[in-house]
């Protein structure tokens, strides 16, 4: 069925129309200039100028006849539309058992639901970003996804923040020492889905608009757990939001172009304000102890710190200060 068409005229026919209204509503054949043929076209196509083919006059139409003429048209068009619609469920019909009947499907049973395989995980959260699309949180222990799968990740936000969707990610401090990661970050807050960086410990979690979440089910993340019990999201999205405003903005962009050293001094000296060691902080970081204490001996140096102790004594009434 071809769908009716409203083939309006541009600003010339307009124009034009104009024109022979101000000379009587009338134009003869013999007085049409080879410019104006295409605005004669379109006014003849949406019915505003009639010709006679005995004067050989184009005489102009009361647009009020030909809006309702076209309103019909429409009108009737989408009385059809809407019966293909009502159809729509019934041709899909097979295709709907089919899906009811394939393992790893989502629905919306309510309570939590075990999904396994990294195929099914995957296809279940963009399922997840297609329906529910206000808002989708994440933490990331680790940072950013491998980087092959980095601009899907980019593609797939993009899409998300088009559709009028808000989006927030949580990642590990170490995230800001890790260039792919960083690089990522730098791309997805500039598109408008900001990152920040968690010390503390926490883990895995996706949600979305507060309704359902995402969570791990085996410490490889080969299995997940769907969480629609109404209580259970409420948890997880309280427990979120308390380690969104515990994390840190970061300055990604800066990172990307080279500031990386900064960013890890001061995470080293917070880490060190706080009465950590050594040992704790690379752990903490994901960073060798021999990279930690050549960060260690550079503050030193800045504070003019004999000792370790003297050093985080310094930082922390620095700090408080």
């Amino acid at each position: 069925m071809t769908e009716t068409r409203v083939p309006l005229p541009d600003a010339d026919a307009r124009e034009l129309y104009r024109s022979i209204l101000r000379e009587g509503g009338r134009l003869r054949i013999a007085e049409v200039r080879a410019q104006d043929a295409p605005a004669i076209r379109q006014l003849t196509a949406v019915g505003l100028l009639t010709l006679r083919h005995a004067d050989g006059v184009y005489r102009a139409v009361n647009p009020r006849a030909v809006g309702e003429r076209i309103g019909a048209g429409l009108r009737e068009e989408g009385a059809r539309l809407l019966a293909r619609a009502a159809l729509v469920p019934e041709l899909l019909d097979d295709l709907t058992q089919a899906y009811d009947a394939a393992p790893g499907r989502y629905d919306h049973t309510g309570g939590v639901r075990r999904i396994t395989g990294m195929e099914h995980i995957r296809h279940l959260v963009s399922q997840l970003a297609d329906e529910h699309r206000r808002e989708a949180w994440a933490a990331q222990p680790g940072g950013a996804r491998p980087p092959a799968h980095m601009k899907d990740s980019l593609e797939h936000t993009r899409r998300y923040l088009e559709r009028g969707g808000t989006m927030r990610t949580i990642y590990e401090a170490s995230a800001r020492l890790d260039a792919p990661t960083v690089d990522y970050a730098a791309t997805s807050a500039r598109l408008g889905s900001p990152i920040r960086t968690l010390a503390a410990p926490f883990k895995r979690v996706l949600i979305f608009d507060r309704r359902v979440a995402v969570i791990p089910a085996a410490p490889d993340n080969t299995s997940a757990a769907l969480v629609e019990d109404s209580a259970m999201v409420a948890f997880l999205v309280d427990a979120f939001e308390q380690q969104w405003r515990q994390a840190e903005g970061v300055n990604w962009s800066a990172l990307a172009a080279g500031a990386v050293e900064p960013a890890v001094h001061d995470q080293i000296g917070r880490l060190l304000a706080q009465g950590l060691t050594q040992r704790a902080i690379a752990s903490r970081l994901g960073l060798s102890e021999r990279t930690v204490a050549g960060h260690i001996s550079r503050l030193r140096e800045l504070y003019d710190a004999e000792t370790l102790f003297q050093l985080g004594w310094q930082m922390r009434g620095g700090r408080h200060g």
